[in-house]
């Protein structure tokens, strides 16, 4: 066995790493203005309903300050504790099994662009510090999602594919409100940090064996 079979293990890991940052970061420029505009307009012609759900000018505002660079989504939801009617059978079902009928095609498609659930969390209790907002409406679960860059939620609240859809998440859900954000402080080890150290364990592991056969 020669000797260069020893650095295999490396240059496989250095390849795996490179096509991992190439589908975890933005490499694109930020939108431009018209880019933003563009985007809103083609949002507006897809049909979904926006009264009383989303405004516009907040989205155009968000997607004209963009900064080229990823975010998370906090969302909070609450689902619905009784049966619902399914949009598609028109058949009573969970909440949590209508919702299930979007996240099933939304998940692939935000991961395929370098998106993720970061942290998903079920309520376990009320309100403890809480002044001057409404109520608890009876939240069910937090969401915080990754996406890779604005651009990338463009293409996805853009996407055709979701126009039927949302109307399982919209039916599921009868309140909820989300915000984009950036980690001030996150002790839990990003992608990046977690997997580099995995492949240069791997690498390490089978450059020991290969070193092994060879001296065997």
């Amino acid at each position: 066995m020669p000797d260069w079979i020893l650095i295999t293990p490396w240059s496989a890991a250095l390849a795996l790493y490179g096509g991992f940052l190439a589908w975890y970061f933005n490499w694109r420029a930020p939108l431009t203005s018209s880019e933003a505009d563009a985007a809103v307009a083609r949002l507006m012609a897809t049909g979904l309903p926006m009264e009383g759900r989303n405004d516009p000018e907040i989205l155009r505002r968000f997607l004209r300050e963009d900064d080229g660079r990823g975010f998370y989504m906090l969302n909070l939801v609450r689902l619905s504790p009784e049966p619902i009617v399914d949009p598609e059978t028109g058949t009573a079902r969970p909440a949590r099994q209508v919702m299930e009928d979007y996240t099933k095609v939304f998940l692939p498609a935000l991961f395929a662009r370098g998106g993720y659930p970061a942290l998903a969390a079920r309520k376990v209790g009320g309100y403890f510090d809480a002044w001057g907002v409404e109520a608890d409406p009876g939240w069910s679960i937090l969401g915080y999602m990754r996406y890779r860059s604005r651009r990338d939620l463009v293409a996805l609240i853009t996407d055709p594919r979701f126009s039927g859809a949302h109307e399982f998440k919209f039916a599921a859900m009868p309140r909820t409100f989300s915000f984009p954000s950036k980690p001030q402080i996150m002790t839990l080890a990003p992608p990046p940090v977690w997997l580099a150290l995995s492949l240069a364990l791997a690498a390490a592991l089978a450059h020991l064996a290969l070193l092994h056969l060879l001296i065997a």
